[in-house]
């Protein structure tokens, strides 16, 4: 019998000569979705991997172009969005990323999620319900946790398990709790799903009830953060480094911080919710939620306008003094409706500028500003994820043009990458011909946002919009890149219904045909 020790195993092995003889390892993980026999083979092993990757990628509709380099980035990002994929008791949860972020993260969960959510709605579900049951409930200074918070991060490691780091369970993230009222709500657009929504609504309600209360420091109507214990992230936006919220000048800005970009997630969350109100029967919480959304907007519009910059300020600091600062965080406002027309015309021209557009994606920050730094973790450094979400700002104020310009920088930035991979971030030095983009050296890759990008890009260039309550699929002023002929998207299911499109240029246009439709789906083109 073999002799197992701490750090050796010794095995009795009898050899016949000219005979081969096989041994075969087994080596287990606690706590694996996948139960191993002890004596699988290898081949059987991975076989069985393979066939669960393979199950959760076909949630995923097809999707297939007239460029062989952009189905090999396509592919890629499936391959590894799949790979992140965990099934929890809760439904399919993506971990952010790998090696240092393998585990839950809750606001890097709602935008994978909502990056993939007009081709796979279940992932959408799966994050819901599992940050509905990791919501706070109570108090915890330690954690940063508050009732009603949404989960920063989960983790079960050692040091996490003797408190030697907040982690275990920690709240420090001031965005992820409206996003994910925002998630709810174009959840319900995408799916129809009036059950998950009456599933839902006590921690939508719970999560509104934070961001009116703890999430309101100082009672102006904003949210803002500032960590407990100083154990916690100094800063806990999606731009967490501890730099990375400053004045023009460079001096960092001190808290309470209210980001520009957390207000367009509320503002967009107030409204979400009071449309799941609506349909849940309540209307005068309906009606009270939408009015709350449009108090917020004008106070947005009044304090975070920065018209020398042609943007928003990226923050405002304690004392309610805007940090004067061309960031992406003011183009990621956009997703959410909140700047009236003329200023998103102002800010799409800013990001599409020199300073801001490397040519590979947007920048962190511009270029100029004094902290700026091409090969930072956040003060100018590219970030996939960001450059996407940019882009579906854009496409919602019909600047086609601006969102084919950044297709266009991240399909040119994956093809130079190994295996067609995104990184969770590169440097921001200017694109120059021949060089490739300059590597972050500790960046996650594969990391799940990074992966997800490119369906959004494919989103916002195709204008996709699905209303799963209609059965009806929408193609709002569908552009394509020079680099594309046509997109063939297959398989997108709503309800019980499917349908596979073809989006071909034709001449200065995209036409938009249906291949083959099973079930009752109709197909809207908006010029």
């Amino acid at each position: 019998a073999p002799v197992v020790e701490q750090s050796t195993c010794r095995l009795s092995v009898h050899l016949i000569p000219n005979q081969p003889n096989e041994i075969v390892v087994t080596v287990g993980c606690a706590g694996s979705r996948y139960t191993t026999a002890l004596h699988t083979r290898f081949s059987n092993a991975m076989t069985d991997a393979r066939v669960a990757i393979d199950a959760e990628d076909e949630r995923l509709c097809s999707i297939a172009t007239s460029s062989e380099l952009f189905n090999q980035w396509i592919q890629r990002s499936r391959a590894d969005l799949a790979m992140m994929v965990t099934e929890t008791r809760y439904g399919p949860y993506p971990y952010a990323g790998v090696p240092w972020f393998s585990t839950i993260f809750g606001r890097d969960g709602i935008l994978t999620a909502l990056s993939v959510l007009w081709g796979n709605p279940s992932l959408a579900n799966g994050v819901l319900l599992s940050l509905a049951a990791t919501q706070a409930i109570d108090y915890d200074p330690a954690r940063d946790a508050e009732p009603g918070k949404i989960l920063h991060e989960l983790r079960h490691g050692e040091m996490a398990a003797l408190g030697e780091v907040p982690f275990g369970a920690y709240y420090g993230s001031v965005d992820a709790t409206p996003l994910f009222i925002l998630l709810a709500g174009r959840y319900y657009d995408r799916t129809g799903d009036l059950a998950a929504v009456k599933e839902l609504w006590p921690h939508i309600e719970a999560a509104l009830s934070w961001m009116d209360g703890d999430g309101d420091r100082d009672g102006d109507g904003f949210i803002e953060y500032a960590r407990a214990t100083d154990r916690g992230l100094a800063q806990q936006g999606w731009k967490d480094s501890h730099d990375s919220v400053f004045h023009a000048d460079g001096a960092l800005a001190d808290g309470p911080i209210a980001l520009s970009e957390v207000q367009a997630y509320a503002y967009a969350a107030r409204h979400h919710a009071a449309e799941l109100a609506t349909a849940l029967g309540d209307r005068k919480r309906g009606r009270e939620l939408h009015r709350t959304a449009e108090q917020l907007h004008d106070r947005f519009e009044a304090r975070f306008w920065c018209d020398e910059l042609g943007a928003y300020a990226l923050a405002l600091d304690g004392r309610k003094q805007p940090c004067r600062v061309v960031s992406s965080n003011a183009v990621q406002c956009l997703i959410s409706g909140i700047a009236v027309p003329e200023r998103a015309a102002r800010i799409a021209d800013t990001a599409l500028g020199p300073d801001m557009f490397s040519g590979w994606g947007l920048r962190t920050i511009r270029a100029g500003e004094v902290r700026f730094n091409p090969m930072s973790y956040h003060n100018g450094s590219i970030w996939p994820h960001d450059t996407a979400l940019a882009a579906l700002g854009l496409a919602r104020y019909d600047r086609k043009d601006a969102v084919v310009r950044l297709v266009e920088g991240l399909f040119g930035a994956a093809q130079q990458f190994e295996l067609r991979r995104l990184p969770e971030l590169f440097c921001g030095f200017p694109r120059r011909t021949d060089e490739p983009p300059t590597r972050y050296p500790t960046a996650c890759a594969p990391q799940a946002w990074a992966s997800a990008s490119v369906f959004l890009l494919i989103q916002a260039m195709l204008g996709i919009e699905v209303d799963g309550g209609r059965k009806r699929v929408t193609f709002r002023q569908p552009r394509l890149p020079d680099s594309l002929e046509w997109v063939r998207i297959g398989n997108l299911a709503v309800g019980g219904a499917e349908i596979d499109v073809l989006c071909e240029r034709r001449g200065e246009d995209v036409g938009v045909s249906v291949l083959r439709r099973r079930g009752d789906i109709a197909l809207v083109t908006e010029r």
